[in-house]
Parts: C-alpha cells; structure tokens; sequence
C-alpha cells in the first residue's frame, strides 16, 4: 500500500491486517519499487498524486517489469482523470478519497475473485500459446475459450462428438484439434465430407468392398473406417448421409464391426468417430431425413461453435494472422489495414465466416496499390455493408443480454470513430459518462481503432 500520507497509511496497514491480509506500506513510489521485488505482492494500492514517481509512474514501470500484480489506484478530489488514466493503462480500479475502509475492502474483494479466475484459467492460455492460439486455431473469444476448455477434457475419451456450427466457422479445425490432443495423435486422421460423394459411392468409400463386387470394382478396397484404425475418422456434414447409410453407421458406433461390400465377414476397427454438420438434426429427425437413434448416439458430446459475427474480437487477430500468412504466400508487402477499411471488416456479418474473411483478405491484398489495405480493395458486399444492428436483429438471436451487448459495442465503435478517437466527445455523442465510456472500452477490448 503506496501513500506519501502516513495516517492513511497506518489506518489502511492496521484494518487490513485485521482483515487478514499481509501487508506492506510504502511512503513514496521510489520506496514501493525498492520493496515489491522482494515483497511480490498480489495486489498494490497506490495513491495517484506524490511527489517524484506518482501512481502513474509506478504502474507503468510495474507493467514494464511483467509483474502481474492487480493494482488499485486512490485518487483525491481533482484527480480523477489520472485515475481513469490509470484505467486505461492496466489498473483494475480506483477508489476515492476520502473513503471509508470497508470500501477499500470490497474492491480488494473483487479484484481476489478476478485473480482467482486468472489463476484457474493460467493452466490453459499456457496451453494455447498466449491467449489466443490453441493447436491452429486463432481466437481469443470467451466462447472459443471455453471450446479449447472442452477439447482438453474430452480428447483422450473414444466418446463421440458432435460439431455444429455454419459453414466457414472451422468445425474441421474443432475436430484435428481434438485429434492432435488425443492419445490418438500418432494414428491417422481421415476426413470425409458426407455430401460430397454420391450415394452409390458413398458406401464403397466408408466401407471398402472386395473385388467384383460391383461393376468398376477391379481389385479389393480399403474403406475410410479401415484406415482410420488406430485415429480418427471425421465424418463431415453427416446431415447430408442417407438413410441408408445411417443404420450402418450405427452399427459401426454400437459394435465397432465393419463389412466390405461384397465381403460375408465382419472387420474390427478401432476409431474415433467425430462428426459435424451445419443442419439442425434435431429438425431433421422430426422431418424423418435423419434416424433419430442415431443422432442421439452421435450426440453423446456436442460442441457448438459460434459464427464469427458472434466473436467480433477475433477478426483484428485473424486479420493480422492472414497479412502474414499471404505476405509469406505470394509474397506480398502487406504491413496493415487502413481505418476505414478495418471498420467495414469489423461491421460486415460474414456469413461464410472464417472462410469468406481468409478469401477477402487474400483478394484484397492482391489488389492492394500500396502497403496498407483500404476500403476500395475490399469486395462489393463488404464495402456496401448493410447495418450490422439490423443484421444481428435478423439473425434470430432471441438473448436480449447477446443483442443488446453486440449493439452497444458497434454504437461505441461507431462514436469513437466518428470522433476519431476522442473519448470525451464520444462518451457524449454516446449520453453516458466519460468513466463508463472508458470501462466498456476496457471490457470490449476495443483497441484497434
């Protein structure tokens, strides 16, 4: 606890300790530096304003340090834009003085249950390499945080797994993900796309057949479930299957046994079987397209991945990843993207999600005439966006608490680019207040602007 004033130093010491906590004092900002390398504090609370190094001062040198320690900052009657500068420079909050010490204690209180959430998901951003890489899949989404949480407590059980999510989401990236994290990792990973081989083929293919057992069945054939021994076998768009299929599939999930065309014995294989569709499979069982037994039975574990105008934080990350990517590619210059263009690719709703963004990206950097991409080398649809508040009001999202979120933060966007980056003016063009504008900035994580 950092103040140039020694009764509340020794009011704040005493009541703190009696509260339980460890506590060491410091008088001046040169003081606190000198003793936090060998105290390691979990939390600083530092006032604003004293002499030589203020609060500022000492939070930035902290942050430069790497220490992760929860600073909180005290300001006094005419500091409070420094407090809030402090906000915004990493603290986790402020409290004003004067102040009565029950106050100190509840935002202690909080900031521990924020550091206990910190601690329990350390463990896991190690595992993704930062926050924001998880085997090769980008993201830095709560929502996606919690699918990379599930792929490493399922990955190594035979269970099956549902993925669902539209088209371009990375529902194959999902499943070699949970491929790679598996004690199955050095066995192969078969990937088959069930709508896109013709029924009559489609058997053969899955299955294997023997010699003659069909016109152009010249030799005997391995099927993908006989190559995927040992791994994994993805069976993509599985709501495209047909119902004569499916009672095979089945079979396979509930005895493990397989049989070649042709063939009058049944194989064992040892897969692990992932599957993943854009269909509502629930509406296709009552419609009598999909076996509902079978649908239960691949439904064991469901993993639903959300569509990238849902994770609008990943698509700065992702668009930096594919610069880089393509500069390697076709050897282009590419170093960024412009303002403008940057918003439309913020405020565009991407139907064909991480595909349709991957696609847009490489096009415009063929096109670019200079180093930086604008709004002229995006497509058409992108450019001509419509309203993205209309978009997610037509999307058939029913979560108030969703909807409301994703508006506000395009409407903050909106008024700091309108503002070109002036807080003040756009916490007024806003009507809320320069702190709550500075609060939601933090929590949206809106720093691309």
């Amino acid at each position: 606890m950092v103040d140039d004033e020694e009764n509340i130093r020794l009011v704040l010491r005493t009541f703190l300790r009696r509260q339980g906590y460890e506590v060491e004092v410091a008088g001046s900002g040169e003081d606190a530096l000198r003793s936090i390398d060998a105290f390691g504090p979990d939390i600083v609370i530092t006032d604003v304003r004293m002499p030589k190094v203020g609060g500022l001062d000492l939070l930035s040198t902290l942050r430069a340090k790497g220490s992760e320690a929860t600073v909180i900052v005290m300001s006094a009657y005419g500091s409070h834009e420094q407090a809030l500068e402090a906000i915004m420079l990493g603290a986790y909050d402020y409290v004003s003085k004067p102040f009565a010490p029950e106050e100190v204690l509840l935002c202690l209180r909080k900031a521990e249950e924020r550091e206990n959430l910190r601690r329990e998901n350390r463990a896991l951003r190690q595992e993704i390499q930062g926050s924001s890489r998880f085997e090769n899949i980008l993201s830095k989404s709560p929502a996606m945080e919690l699918i990379f949480r599930t792929i490493a407590k399922v990955s190594d059980y035979k269970t099956t797994i549902l993925i669902t999510g539209e088209s371009g989401v990375g529902k194959e990236l999902i499943a070699r993900a949970l491929h790679a994290r598996s004690g199955r990792k050095n066995g192969p990973f078969v990937a088959i796309n069930c709508g896109a081989i013709p029924e009559n083929l489609l058997e053969s293919e899955l299955f294997g057949h023997r010699r003659g057992a069909f016109t152009d069945a010249v030799s005997d054939r391995k099927g993908l479930f006989e190559e995927a021994s040992g791994g994994t076998l993805f069976l993509d768009e599985i709501g495209e299957m047909p119902l004569s299929l499916q009672v095979k599939i089945l079979r396979v999930l509930e005895d493990e046994k397989i049989r070649r065309l042709g063939e009058s014995r049944d194989l064992t294989v040892d897969v692990r079987i992932v599957t993943a569709t854009h269909r509502d499979l629930i509406a296709e069982t009552k419609a009598g397209r999909f076996r509902e037994d079978l649908f239960y039975r691949l439904n064991v574990l469901h993993i639903a991945v959300p569509p990238l105008r849902e994770r609008k934080e990943d698509i700065a990350l992702l668009i930096e990843y594919f610069i880089e990517k393509n500069n390697k590619r076709l050897g282009t210059g590419i170093t960024g993207v412009d303002g403008e263009a940057r918003r439309l690719l913020y405020e565009y709703a991407w139907p064909g999600n991480v595909r349709e963004l991957e696609n847009t990206m490489e096009r415009a950097m063929v096109l670019a005439e200079s180093n930086r991409i604008t709004a002229a080398e995006l497509p058409e649809r992108v450019r001509d966006v419509r309203d993205p508040i209309k978009v997610q009001l037509a999307s058939g999202e029913l979560s108030i608490k969703k909807t409301s979120r994703y508006i506000e933060e395009i409407l903050i966007r909106r008024a700091l680019h309108k503002t070109k980056g002036n807080r003040t003016r756009a916490a007024d063009v806003l009507e809320i207040s320069h702190r709550a504008l500075l609060y939601k900035i933090k929590d949206f994580g809106i720093t691309d602007l």
